[in-house]
């Protein structure tokens, strides 16, 4: 007897996937579409009310190009719709900025896409020695038995040697055909286009386990210090709660080891300048091999970000978390609902309870809005001890030579002297003005009132400004210089 039933529940299964849910969708090819025109290995998320505007504005050019069937619905009701499909993802960032991401669902779905799309290697003598290699090389890390590991790193040893000596004494170099080169760039792509869906899942299955917690938290029935020291242990040990975290964790030191990625790097840099890979590959192809290392690198820190943040939810919600407030809640709403229940048993169809949402206003003739406080009724502390002599008082005249420049003033000398010719820099201005006019702050007033003066204009150079205290002292200041135009011959100024 065949295992047809059994095969056809299997397939059945993978059909209710959310992947092949969206390649087995009629507008599946226009949704995949906007999916590659917007998201990228470069661009990861995209904020929402974006998102929403470039999917109504990419529909409507399918739409005038006469593409059917379209997706139909504006682009914030589409975007959620492929939420609840699981082939996007809503979130939000440290600056509270909401963005979509894909799902590792539609990121399958646009590598099998991106796999069609690609010229399909048949049966070849480079796919063979992959075969070959990889199956020499798993031997060689797996077999128990001792002798023949040493017996295939010898033959390797040994191969390598005399390749590398060939090579020494001049012997001629194997040249790669365009077909093995083709081939070889295909497998590096689809080995890096599997990258974002698989740091995409792990980031996934910590959100899952995340919601699994709290809904075992709140069914649990157990004392709390108990509850408490189980789900903290397993927060921590997030990596090791599901087969993708222990699959990331066991390639975490390697992805994160600076010299393996810098031999990447060289060694796609030394590829990708390869003279056969300007007829192989288009400008999009080598952006996406050159940013391999950059993607390792984002999708790592996604990661850890995600697991921090959901190691702190968990955390925040175990210290937070009221087992009596539940409970009381729990008798409320089972209350509740024994009385609906009790209602519903003699009340006809078009029976209604008029339910006050909101508590009646309690009537309060007064509410004290200050109680008391010592430190308001004592006495303010002296200003000053009876023993001690009083400050002395300052005059109008004295408090205002401390004060900031005098613009007024500035302004109608500044007007009055310019218009008279008698000066070509703003410093030889200053020098004729009285000396009252001449303290160091008035260098900014001047300054300020020249900046906004048609006549005056900054040049090169600087200039010396000798200035006058209210003391009496002298000092000098070097200020950029600024000159004097002819005065407008309608004599109007700024």
């Amino acid at each position: 007897m065949s295992d047809i039933v059994g095969e056809f529940a299997r397939v059945s299964t993978a059909f209710e996937q959310p992947t092949l849910g969206l390649l087995h969708r009629r507008d599946a090819a226009v949704i995949l579409a906007l999916f590659r025109s917007t998201f990228s290995n470069e661009r990861l998320s995209v904020p929402t009310v974006n998102l929403h505007q470039h999917v109504e504005t990419c529909l409507g050019e399918l739409k005038a190009a006469g593409v059917t069937p379209l997706p139909q619905g504006d682009g914030r009701t589409l975007c959620q719709r492929w939420m609840n499909g699981q082939w996007l993802v809503r979130s939000a960032e440290d600056d509270g900025t909401e963005t979509y991401s894909l799902t590792s669902h539609a990121r399958e779905a646009l590598d099998v896409v991106q796999r069609m799309m690609r010229d399909r290697a048949a049966l070849s003598e480079h796919r063979i020695a992959t075969i070959v290699a990889t199956a020499r090389r798993f031997n060689a890390e797996a077999n128990p038995d001792r002798a023949s590991r040493i017996a295939i790193l010898d033959a390797e040893i040994a191969h390598r040697t005399a390749e590398r000596n060939r090579l020494a004494e001049g012997g001629p170099m194997a040249t790669v055909t365009e077909e093995s080169m083709l081939l070889r760039y295909i497998e590096l792509q689809g080995l890096v286009s599997g990258l974002p869906s698989d740091f995409a899942r792990v980031e996934e299955s910590f959100t899952t386990l995340r919601k699994t917690l709290l809904e075992s938290f709140r069914a649990e029935g157990v004392g709390a210090g108990r509850v408490v020291d189980e789900y903290l242990e397993r927060a921590e040990n997030l990596m090791s709660s599901t087969a993708e975290g222990r699959a990331f964790e066991g390639a975490f030191d390697l992805l994160r080891d600076e010299a393996l990625l810098l031999q990447l790097r060289e060694d796609l840099n030394a590829l990708l300048e390869h003279p056969l890979g300007a007829d192989i590959l288009t400008d999009s192809d080598r952006r996406e091999l050159r940013g391999i290392v950059r993607l390792i690198h984002t999708g790592i820190e996604s990661v850890l970000t995600r697991r921090s943040k959901v190691t702190a939810a968990l955390r925040e919600y175990i210290a937070t978390h009221n087992p009596g407030r539940d409970r009381e809640l729990e008798h409320v709403l089972r209350k509740l609902d024994d009385e609906l229940t009790r209602w519903m048993s003699g009340a006809g169809r078009r029976a209604a309870v008029d339910v006050r949402l909101i508590p009646e206003r309690v009537e309060v003739t007064h509410l004290r809005e200050r109680f008391y406080d010592p430190s308001i009724e004592s006495d303010p502390d002296p200003l000053f001890s009876p023993e001690e002599e009083p400050p002395t008082s300052f005059s109008l005249q004295e408090l205002k030579a401390h004060g900031g420049p005098t613009l007024g003033a500035l302004r109608q000398h500044m007007n009055d002297l310019f218009d008279a010719g008698k000066f070509t820099t703003l410093g030889q201005m200053f020098v004729q003005l009285d000396d009252d006019l001449r303290r160091p702050v008035e260098i900014l007033g001047a300054l300020q009132l020249a900046t906004n003066h048609d006549g005056i204009e900054p040049t090169e150079g600087t200039e010396q400004y000798q200035t006058v205290r209210p003391d009496g002292r002298k000092r000098t200041f070097t200020v950029p210089r600024m000159a004097a135009r002819p005065a407008p011959a309608t004599g109007e100024h700024a």
